[in-house]
């Protein structure tokens, strides 16, 4: 859908990452000129009050979305040299731009410290305390440095393990458990109306490891999962001897990953296989250690929006957009923000229909016609529960009771058929199936009977049409463009109204040559036509369109979003000479021009202007 709320809050996501880009630096250069450096230590730092540990609360019905990612951290925290500001300045950002970008998690992936030792992850810990007070979901996990060992996950107690071994998580808002040596943590979090796990393992993987890892995964079937972990990827398009390992026997068999991330080696990459199930799996290696500052604690953000299928990354330091008040040396300006391939780009999933195997989404249920009936409903009619391809012949009824039933035509012997394909959001699930071509006109289309009480309306005070159509993939403007949605017969010129071409029907909701939906009508308050444009829309695709007349002003919406040329004068009602409507046919000059090609799922008139919240593809 177009309008929801999620919409509107993740507008600045939307924008793009030049647009977040610039934004950000803005705030912090900002910020810096007061702020600067004066940043406190998690130690010096007063505890969080209670309204401020409640405040991280990311959205987790927002269709847009952030992972956070941070990777090797070591040169910050190396024995005598330890130096925490880089690293706080990066969980600052998360803490101040989490509601903006929707930040919902942190991984960091591993080589936290360089030499494992108790004041280097004494130091780390203590800073990790920024998110803890707030109650920030994130996962850390033990690269070869932090544990200066090239043992599996059996190797037992460590000052590593005694910081961030599971009792640091327990009670958290995302923590889902940890293996019994405590090296293997599982994240889940709410994101997008549904949940996400972050597995978080360590650098190497022992049989009880992997025999975890399985488990966890079992008891969520349908929750995809963010594998993270300190090594797998070691260049574009390459794994290493254990990350082949961990594909072979995890990654590859287990549908529910779709993203892996690591560290361990640089410069950035990227790798894309196919795992067992024919789907794409995303492999990326981030690591920033070797660049200036050790790296200074960058951050990589991945912004999931699910509207439009993609994962937009980016690579950031805020500790040095902290700086820029004061001016950067000459190594900072490179580091600022990177923008080059492998640190800048955006990853295309289609979200649905990845995650398909394993948690298909439900198909919309049908929603009885009672329903639709809102109040001011002249006009309701809906082609389910008939048998796909048969001869659609008989009275089409109006559901709405008013008496505005439709019977068929045809030219040139043609027939309507019907078929249960529909829109996703289409109340009934069936449509009619018209098969009009023009040079020769033939095909068939749905009239109101005479007398029918549509055939006299004006709407004075207002209307909506709305209907459901797709047209096939050889669809051809020259032999079909202007097919009909919804026309109501009788001309200009018949009603006196002779500006403009008086042979043009009185309202017509056409597919115009792009084909696109457009509203061409003759108002009471005006002598020549009105016309609302619909952009192109794509073949083979259900689409819902809708009019809404307010009783001053017409704006066409096409799934739930308004259009680019919706005139700006007074539109009052439409103009009538008391003929019939006709579903998927048009009139020129007072005969039938052009047949429709195509499906047309529910059409309903009300007489009233509704809200978008109320079409019937909500």
């Amino acid at each position: 859908m177009c309008v929801s709320h999620e919409h509107d809050q993740g507008e600045a996501a939307q924008a793009g990452a030049g647009r977040r880009g610039f934004l950000r630096a803005t705030a912090l250069l900002g910020a810096a000129a007061t702020a600067s450096l004066a940043l406190p230590t998690a130690a010096e730092a007063a505890p969080a009050s209670a309204a401020s540990a409640a405040s991280w609360r990311p959205d987790p019905d927002s269709r847009r979305f952030t992972l956070a990612v941070m990777p090797d951290t070591q040169y910050l925290f190396d024995g005598p040299s330890i130096d925490k500001a880089p690293f706080e300045a990066s969980l600052r950002y998360l803490l101040e731009h989490g509601k903006e970008e929707n930040i919902v998690f942190l991984s960091h992936l591993g080589d936290l410290t360089e030499n494992g030792a108790q004041s280097e992850v004494t130091a780390i810990s203590e800073a990790f305390r920024l998110l803890d007070r707030r109650g920030v979901g994130y996962s850390v996990l033990a690269g070869n440095h932090d544990v200066r060992s090239s043992t599996d996950d059996q190797r037992g107690p460590t000052p590593y393990l005694n910081a961030f071994g599971p009792q640091r998580f327990q009670g958290g808002p995302t923590f889902g458990g940890a293996s019994p040596d405590g090296y293997n943590t599982f994240h889940l979090f709410k994101a997008a109306g549904r949940e996400w796990m972050v597995l978080a393992l360590d650098w190497r993987l022992s049989a009880k490891g992997y025999a975890w890892a399985k488990q966890v995964m079992a008891q969520h079937p349908k929750t995809p999962v963010i594998l993270t972990t300190h090594e797998l990827v070691v260049e574009d398009d390459s794994l290493s001897a254990y990350g082949q390992q961990l594909w072979d026997r995890l990654i590859a068999d287990h549908d529910q990953i779709f993203l892996t991330l690591n560290g361990h080696y640089w410069p950035a990459g990227r790798a894309t296989r196919k795992n067992a199930a024919g789907n794409d799996v995303h492999l990326h290696l981030t690591n920033y250690q070797n660049r200036y500052f050790g790296g200074a604690a960058m951050i990589r953000l991945y912004h999931f929006d699910l509207d439009r299928d993609v994962i937009d990354v980016e690579t950031v330091s805020p500790w040095i957009l902290g700086r820029a008040a004061k001016g950067l040396n000459e190594l900072e300006r490179q580091e600022i923000e990177l923008s080059g391939d492998a640190d800048r780009f955006s990853v295309d999933i289609d979200f649905a229909d990845r995650f398909s195997g394993f948690a298909p989404v439900p198909p919309r249920p049908a929603r009885p016609a009672s329903r639709m009936l809102v109040p001011g409903t002249v006009a309701y009619w809906r082609f389910d529960g008939h048998d796909d391809g048969a001869a659609a012949t008989g009275t089409v009824r109006d559901l709405s009771g008013r008496g505005n039933d439709l019977t068929p035509l045809s030219v040139g012997g043609a027939t309507l058929t019907w078929s249960s394909d529909h829109h996703p959001d289409q109340p009934g699930h069936g449509s009619l199936e018209f098969h009009g071509f023009k040079s020769p006109l033939k095909g068939a289309y749905l009239r109101t009977v005479d007398g029918a009480p549509l055939n006299s309306a004006t709407f004075k005070a207002g209307y909506t049409i709305e209907a459901f159509y797709r047209v096939p993939a050889d669809w051809d403007a020259s032999h079909n463009a202007w097919g009909g949605l919804v026309s109501r017969t009788g001309t200009g010129g018949a009603a006196g109204k002779t500006e403009d071409d008086p042979d043009e029907p009185l309202a017509t909701l056409s597919l115009s040559d792009g084909p696109g939906p457009q509203w061409a009508v003759r108002p009471l308050n005006q002598e020549g036509i009105a016309t609302n444009w619909g952009d192109e829309t794509a073949r083979e695709v259900w689409w819902h369109v809708a009019v809404v007349n307010d009783g001053y002003h017409t704006t066409m919406y096409v799934q739930g979003c308004p259009v680019a040329r919706n005139p700006t004068a007074r539109s009052v009602g439409l103009t009538s000479v008391g003929l019939p409507w006709l579903l998927g046919g048009y009139e020129y000059g007072g005969q039938i021009d052009q047949i429709l090609y195509g499906r047309l799922g529910d059409v309903r008139i009300v007489e009233r202007a509704l809200p978008v919240t109320s079409f019937m593809n909500h």
